[in-house]
C-alpha cells in the first residue's frame, strides 16, 4: 500500500476543532516521600525467566550481551541511588 493510500485512509480532525491548549508552566502537587531503594539480588532474574534468545547459531552470544547490558544498567541505577542517598541501610546480623 502506497504512503498516499495510508495517509488518505486516517481519520482527519474536523476543520473547525483545534486541541486544547496545555499550560505546561502550571503548579503541580509536591511528591511524596521516597522509599530506600534496594540494588537487586540478581538483576539478569527477569531476563533468565524468559528463556533461551531464539537467534540461530547466535543465541549463547546474544545472552551474554543482554546479560551485560542489564548488569551494567542494574550498576548505574545502584550508583545513581547512593549518590542521591536513597539506598537502604545494610541489614546488620
Amino acid at each position: 500500500m502506497s504512503a498516499q493510500r495510508r495517509n488518505q485512509r486516517r481519520r482527519r480532525r474536523p476543520a473547525g476543532s483545534k486541541p486544547k491548549p496545555v499550560d505546561l508552566w502550571r503548579p503541580v502537587p509536591p511528591l511524596g516521600d521516597v522509599a530506600p531503594i534496594a540494588p537487586a539480588a540478581d538483576p539478569t532474574a527477569l531476563l533468565h525467566s524468559l528463556g533461551d534468545a531464539r537467534l540461530q547459531g547466535r543465541g549463547t552470544v546474544a545472552e551474554h550481551y543482554m546479560a551485560a547490558v542489564v548488569e551494567r544498567a542494574a550498576g548505574l541505577a545502584t550508583a545513581l541511588a547512593a549518590t542521591a542517598g536513597l539506598l537502604t541501610e545494610p541489614e546488620e546480623d
